[in-house]
């Protein structure tokens, strides 16, 4: 089994900025070149953070509006100074959450959910930019077709991970979802092939009713029911 890693969805060519760019220079280069952030970088290309669409509306956000009203006041005085702030220096949220090209796409969307954030620059070893990736660069996992899942789980998962006679279970695979039918020798085998078979790309969900020869588990005997998609 081979995942697909940051370095095969990310975006190699990146808008950067340096940490002196100024405020109205964002805006130009968030519209010219279609982005919503742009990393600002060190002399010797590193991230220091990024300035997103955000950061630039927050400048927007303190301004009075037609009536006269202005803002409340700031939760901290941080917020305050990045909304006048001039520079990318103090725009910019700081650190950097970064990522690495050999990490695979899961750990990737990790570190986005963990971190809230949108998008990751990708680092070398020495820190140095190399690329970008987005969440819509990682959702490209699950456009990946139907047949190809099932190829992988059928010959990877099944045939050479496990060596399973290919008989042995019946694969399905419907919109990503993988539907698993049959009967195993060993009990144990049935949460070893289901983990396996999500680990594979463009797997939404996986569903099995598999049955076993020998419990080698020392488990009550539950046989699982059949899964029925919904209609």
């Amino acid at each position: 089994m081979q995942h697909r890693t940051v370095d095969d969805v990310m975006t190699r060519e990146v808008v950067t900025a340096g940490p002196d760019t100024p405020f109205k220079q964002f805006a130009a280069l968030f519209l010219r070149n279609d982005i919503t952030a742009v990393p600002v970088l060190d002399d010797e290309g590193r991230p220091l953070g990024m300035v997103s669409e955000a950061d630039l509306i927050r400048k927007e956000a303190v301004l009075p509006d037609p009536d006269g009203h202005f803002p409340g006041r700031w939760s901290n005085p941080g917020e305050r100074a990045r909304a006048e702030a001039e520079t990318a220096g103090g725009l910019m949220s700081s650190p950097a959450v970064t990522a690495r090209p050999g990490w695979s796409v899961p750990e990737a969307a990790r570190a986005m959910d963990k971190h809230r954030v949108k998008r990751l620059p990708v680092v070398d070893e020495a820190g140095r930019l190399v690329g970008i990736v987005s969440r819509r660069d990682l959702l490209q996992l699950f456009l990946r077709h139907d047949t190809a899942i099932r190829e992988e789980i059928t010959h990877d998962v099944l045939g050479t991970t496990l060596r399973l006679d290919p008989d042995t279970v019946r694969v399905v695979v419907a919109d990503g979802v993988v539907t698993l039918t049959g009967r195993l020798l060993r009990r144990s085998l049935i949460p070893v092939t289901e983990q396996l078979c999500r680990g594979v790309d463009g797997v939404v969900a996986v569903h099995q009713s598999l049955d076993w020869t020998e419990d080698d588990t020392g488990r009550p005997i539950e046989h699982p029911q059949p899964y029925h998609p919904a209609t």
